[in-house]
C-alpha cells in the first residue's frame, strides 16, 4: 500500500466522518477497521442540531435524514406521578436550520460514508485490518496492521485513533484515562411493539424518572429502544433472559409478552484522556472520552472532535500551518468541552433520573419545572443540552 497523509483507525461514526471530511478537503486518507464491516451498534442514535449543521456542511445531512426521524420534542416523565415536563427544540429555530434531534442509528451514518468514500480517488477503506503497533518520528507514523493472512505496514503523516473505548492506540501511547466506571450494568432492549399506544402523547425521546427503576425510551425508525440500569451482580445471561424481559415490560406497560429484536448489556464509564494530541498521533471520540448515554452527547462530541481536528489537519497539510500549535489547540478546545460540559451534564442527567420526581419538594425536579416555565432559562437549557453552548465556549479557548 502507498503512503497517505492520514491513517484513521476505526470505521465508526467518528472515524468515517473524519475520513469523509479529509477526502473532501483533498487530503489522502486510509481508514482501517478491525471488523469485517461497520458494526451494527445500536447504542448511539441521537444527532443534535450543531452536529446536523456540520453534516449538512459536508453535504450528507439530506441522505442521513431520510434514514431517521425528526424529534423536536423530548420529555422527562415522572413515573410516580405521571407528570410530564416537555422541552421543544423548535424554540431554537431562530438560530439553526435544524431545531430538532435526528433519531438515526450511528451505523447508518458510518455505512453511508464508507460507501461514499469509495467514490474518492484519495480515500481507501480497509476492513479486517487490526492495528497492532505504530512508530512515529518527526516526519510521520508507520502503522502495522494484522490482516487475516499477514502483517502489513503503511506510512502516513498523521494517525487518528477513532478506535473506540478500548482503543489500542491509546493503550500503546500509555495515556491516562481518568475517571470512573458506574457500578451498575446497562441493559438495552429494542422492540417494534407499539409502546406509544400505552402512554399519552409520548415523544420520540423520553427520560422516565423513578428512584426504583429509571429508564430511557427512544424511538428510531423501526424500533423502540428501552435503556435501563441493571444489577451488576446478575450475569449477562440472567439480565437478557425472557423472565427478566417479561418483568421489565410488565412494569412498564402491564404487558410482559413484548417481543424484542435485541437485548444488549454494556458497562458505562465517565472517563477522559489526559491529553488528545501526542505528536503525530491524535485521539478522537470514544478513544479520547467516554460518558453515560443520557442526553445523547457522546457520539455528537466525537463528531465535533472529528470536524475540529480534520479542519486543522487540512490546514497543516495544504497550507503548512504549524502542526504542534494546531494540534495542541485541538486538545485544549475539545478536552475543555468534555471536562467542563459533557462529563458534568451527563452525570447530572443520570442523577436527575434517579430521583423520585415527586410533586412535593424534590429540588432537582422543581428546578426542571422552573426551567420549563421560564422562557429565558428554558432557552439557555435548550442551548446547553443541544450542545450549542459547549461549542461556543470551546471557540473562546486560546
Amino acid at each position: 500500500m502507498s503512503d497517505v497523509d492520514v491513517i484513521i483507525c476505526g470505521a465508526g461514526p467518528v472515524g468515517t466522518v473524519a475520513a469523509y471530511a479529509l477526502a473532501k478537503a483533498g487530503v489522502s486518507v486510509l481508514v482501517a477497521e478491525a471488523g469485517e464491516h461497520c458494526a451494527e451498534d445500536l447504542r448511539a442514535s441521537t444527532f443534535h442540531p450543531p452536529t446536523l449543521e456540520m453534516l449538512d456542511a459536508l453535504g450528507i445531512y439530506d441522505e442521513l435524514s431520510r434514514q431517521g426521524l425528526i424529534a423536536p420534542i423530548y420529555q422527562y416523565r415522572m413515573r410516580s406521578t405521571d407528570e410530564v415536563i416537555a422541552f421543544d427544540l423548535s424554540e431554537l429555530n431562530d438560530m439553526t436550520r435544524f431545531p430538532f434531534r435526528l433519531q438515526a442509528e450511528q451505523f447508518k451514518l458510518a455505512r453511508m460514508l464508507v460507501d461514499k468514500l469509495a467514490g474518492f480517488g484519495n480515500a481507501q477503506m480497509l476492513f479486517q485490518h487490526r492495528l497492532v503497533h505504530f512508530d512515529q518520528d518527526g516526519d510521520g507514523v508507520t502503522v502495522s496492521f494484522e490482516t487475516p493472512t499477514d502483517i502489513t505496514q503503511v506510512r502516513s503523516k498523521f494517525l487518528i485513533a477513532a478506535d473506540g473505548a478500548n482503543s489500542i492506540v491509546r493503550k500503546w501511547l500509555g495515556v491516562q484515562f481518568s475517571g470512573f466506571t458506574y457500578p451498575e450494568k446497562f441493559l438495552c432492549l429494542s422492540t417494534d411493539f407499539p409502546i406509544e399506544d400505552y402512554f399519552e402523547n409520548l415523544a420520540l425521546v423520553n427520560y422516565v424518572a423513578d428512584a426504583e427503576e429509571w429508564l430511557v425510551l427512544l424511538r428510531v425508525p423501526s424500533l423502540w429502544r428501552v435503556l435501563l440500569p441493571a444489577d451488576a451482580g446478575n450475569s449477562d445471561d440472567a439480565l437478557r433472559c425472557d423472565a427478566n424481559k417479561h418483568k421489565i415490560f410488565d412494569r412498564l406497560l402491564g404487558n410482559g409478552a413484548v417481543e424484542t429484536a435485541h437485548r444488549t448489556i454494556y458497562r458505562v464509564h465517565q472517563r477522559v484522556a489526559d491529553r488528545y494530541d501526542h505528536g503525530r498521533v491524535l485521539l478522537a471520540g470514544d478513544a479520547a472520552h467516554l460518558n453515560n448515554p443520557l442526553g445523547g452527547l457522546g457520539m455528537n462530541s466525537g463528531i465535533h472532535d472529528a470536524i475540529n481536528l480534520t479542519e486543522r489537519l487540512a490546514r497543516i497539510i495544504h497550507e503548512g500551518a504549524d502542526a504542534p500549535a494546531e494540534l495542541a489547540h485541538y486538545d485544549r478546545q475539545r478536552r475543555k468541552v468534555m471536562t467542563d460540559f459533557v462529563q458534568t451534564q451527563t452525570i447530572q442527567n443520570k442523577q436527575m433520573l434517579e430521583r423520585k420526581g415527586t410533586r412535593g419538594g424534590d429540588a432537582k425536579y422543581e428546578q426542571m419545572r422552573e426551567l420549563a416555565r421560564d422562557a429565558d432559562k428554558r432557552r439557555q437549557y435548550l442551548l446547553r443540552q443541544s450542545m450549542f453552548t459547549s461549542l461556543a465556549d470551546a471557540a473562546t479557548v486560546e
